[in-house]
């Protein structure tokens, strides 16, 4: 122990390789010595009293957190993000706030994404607890930003802690402790693998703490130990070579169904394969992730510090013990938070595919980061699970789908048969578990009649009424609106809104169209198609082959145009030889624009490519050196509103769009290039303009980002919610 302190007492006057030699040294002695409870301490697998398990019968809770400890760290976020995405994990960053700047956009990005944002201390050199004054006047900077970001909880630098001292802090959690680490500066573990309450034993109030967040009271908080070794310890001071005391360690979690929190550092993950002496390669924890997925598929529940907090606090209301002291904690004995506020149930509806309707997403996620729980019942496509949770949002896909629809008949049998099976399968969730509001979206409208049920038993419904129908239908199929089936989905359109309790519209020339045959204005919402500003945003450019890309990322439908635009490429392809037009997207076309790129001779100049995560479509548009909206200028495509516009403009890639009436409603020409609808020759002559004049360009890519900078949905979402609000309000 005298050895342990007079080292972290002269710490900062050792080198830093000298450092970890010391540490390794410490290690190796305490090793044998401590056996016995490390990794694995028996003791500390008992449940607290009462206890009756993790949410949906899960085996065990797995909550996944990071200490960014200096600004190298920092630029290693969003990879590591990347990384745990793609496994679909999710994860807290903790920051120490007053060491680096930490980009708002950076945040905004891991929020956005559906991580967590902590403080992990105001400094990251020294003991924060070493005097009273010095934490005090710590305390009161650290409090500023957990403010200011917003955070809910907060872990002390190099793991010291004074339980008692952080009640100064605005927080709903603390995460400083762990069940056991005898290698640690303050090696007193809490011989726990489970959260426990710590109680303020010098305030009896119960106002709640001023937390942007849902508060805990501030007679008390959450403590979250960690449970899993760090990853410093075993891959930089022990110089492990694999992930064996990973598995070890979580398998006995595992057997005992406790929490497995997890800390990894940005800091000492080698991404790059360059040696370096305190880096470890992030393969291992990729591994450990594979590990976790594979071998306890389904049998865990993964949740946020946050939420795990949450849980504890609000959920798990039976007796539980201290490690701090032998005096159990009972509801009567311990202070109880405070009953949170009942949150939404909420379900979107949709016939489409979840993951890449960005519209829906947007929605379903905002919901869920202010605490909502939102079930989103929707298409599935091959090889894509029935059930998943996506960034907090339990997606249910009921039916499959391939878009290839060429007939009026198939396209109603797998509407009809959708309407169906979702009426079916939405009654019995609501039996379940009763919705607040069902957020309905068309295509198609009558789509909203499946909640007869839950509308009867009190939820509120919306419908969502992203593309107009019987414009839609009449531009699919070629009818004209004096048809039949045109005035029936007209009269379709009234009695869907009628049943509904509020329409949202996606633009504002379909709102007079829709106002003139079918809702009453106080009953009718615009709610724009917003860029997600996390995703789309302006970076610096990776690419640099010399290439003139030009890209259209969407539906491959008639009304969108690409066949003109081809056409239009064919006719410059000679005059640019550099240049390649890229389509990323699926539909009912493609085929038809594979046979005209093989008759026009252009298969290797033009290339229709598979749909990508919505995570990397930003990254690739970001890329192209011009976005193509050449959609037509029919009685749909012409005023059916192109998210993809505002993208391409966030992403500051100049766009050459048809001038629509839609369009030109929105935009004018200081912002992009308009081209005549459905005249190739005209779209030809601007892709050369653009292409030769780079000044145009650069003065379009200016323009642009200043008028996109309101249409974000971080600024609009807040109409939605208060929407939302008012219609579950009683």
């Amino acid at each position: 122990m005298l050895l342990n302190k007079t080292y972290y007492a002269f710490k900062f006057l050792i080198p830093r390789s000298l450092q970890l030699r010391i540490r390794r040294h410490i290690i190796n002695r305490k090793q044998q010595q401590y056996k016995d409870v490390w990794p694995v301490d028996k003791n500390a697998g008992k449940p607290p009293a009462g206890w009756t398990g993790w949410p949906d019968g899960k085996k065990f809770a797995l909550v996944l957190t990071h200490d960014v400890e200096t600004a190298e760290g920092l630029d290693r976020c969003r990879k590591l993000a990347e990384i745990e995405e793609r496994y679909g994990f999710r994860s807290s960053f903790n920051f120490v706030s007053g060491d680096y700047p930490v980009p708002s956009a950076l945040r905004l990005y891991l929020t956005d994404h559906g991580f967590e944002i902590g403080i992990h201390g105001l400094h990251h050199d020294k003991n924060l607890f070493r005097s009273r004054k010095i934490f005090e006047k710590q305390a009161g900077e650290i409090n500023r930003y957990i403010k200011e970001w917003g955070v809910a909880g907060f872990r002390c630098p190099s793991m010291y802690h004074d339980l008692e001292m952080l009640h100064d802090l605005d927080i709903e959690y603390d995460a400083s402790t762990f069940d056991t680490d005898p290698f640690e500066p303050q090696p007193d573990g809490m011989g726990t693998i489970f959260p426990f309450f710590v109680p303020n034993r010098r305030s009896s109030s119960t106002e709640p703490r001023p937390s942007t967040l849902d508060p805990l009271p501030s007679n008390g908080y959450i403590e979250l130990p960690y449970t899993l070794p760090q990853d410093f310890l075993l891959f930089v001071l022990m110089q492990e070579k694999n992930i064996d005391i990973w598995k070890k360690k979580l398998d006995w979690i595992v057997e005992n169904g406790g929490m497995a929190l997890f800390i990894t550092h940005p800091n000492y993950m080698n991404f790059d394969k360059t040696p370096n002496y305190e880096e470890y390669p992030v393969e291992y924890y990729e591994e450990f992730l594979k590990y976790i997925q594979s071998k306890y598929k389904d049998r865990y529940w993964h949740a946020l510090p946050k939420d795990m907090s949450r849980f504890w606090a609000c959920k798990h209301e039976l007796k539980t013990t201290s490690p701090l002291n032998s005096t159990p904690l009972t509801r009567s004995s311990r202070p109880s938070p405070l009953t949170p506020k009942p949150h939404l149930h909420a379900c979107m509806l949709v016939y489409s595919f979840y993951e890449s309707d960005n519209r829906v997403m947007r929605y379903a996620e905002a919901l869920v980061k202010r605490g909502d729980a939102v079930d989103v019942i929707a298409l599935g496509k091959e090889g894509t699970p029935r059930y998943e949770e996506i960034r907090g949002v339990k997606v249910y896909r009921i039916q499959k789908r391939m878009i290839d629809e060429k007939g009026k008949l198939s396209y109603l049998l797998k509407l009809t048969a959708f309407l169906f099976n979702s009426l079916i399968f939405l009654t019995n969730k609501h039996r379940e578990k009763p919705y607040n509001l069902i957020h309905v979206h068309s295509v198609p409208d009558f789509e909203v009649f499946a909640t007869i049920f839950s509308k009867l038993q009190g939820a509120k419904i919306i419908l969502d009424i992203h593309d107009i129908v019987p414009e839609f239908y009449a531009s699919k199929f070629n009818q004209n609106e004096k048809s039949m089936v045109f005035k029936a989905l007209v009269m379709l359109e009234w009695l869907s809104s009628k049943y509904a309790d509020h329409v949202i519209i996606s633009n504002h020339l379909w709102e007079k169209t829709i106002l003139s045959r079918s809702v009453a204005r106080d009953k009718c919402t615009v709610i724009m198609n917003y860029p997600d500003e996390s995703i789309f945003y302006k970076r610096p450019r990776e690419r640099n082959d010399g290439k003139f890309v030009m890209i259209y990322p969407g539906t491959l439908g008639w009304h969108q145009g690409l066949d003109i635009a081809i056409q239009s490429f064919s006719l410059i392809k000679d005059q640019v030889p550099e240049a390649e037009f890229h389509i990323y997207g699926r539909g009912p076309e493609k085929k038809n624009l594979e046979r005209l790129i093989a008759e026009l001779g252009l298969e290797n100049r033009v290339f229709i490519k598979e749909t990508v995560p919505i995570d990397q479509i930003g990254k690739i548009m970001a890329n192209a050196d011009l976005g193509i909206i050449p959609k037509r200028n029919d009685p749909f495509g012409g005023e059916a509103f192109s998210t993809k516009i505002l993208e391409f403009m966030s992403l500051g890639v100049p766009v050459i769009v048809a001038e629509t009436k839609i369009d030109r409603f929105y935009f004018n020409d200081s912002i992009l290039k308009f081209f005549k609808p459905d005249d190739a020759n005209d779209l030809a002559q601007c892709m050369l303009s653009l292409r030769s004049d780079k000044t145009l360009r650069d003065r379009l890519r200016e323009n642009a980002q200043k008028f996109v900078e309101d249409y974000n949905w971080t600024k609009r979402k807040q109409e939605y919610f208060s929407l939302v609000d008012s219609l579950t309000k009683n």
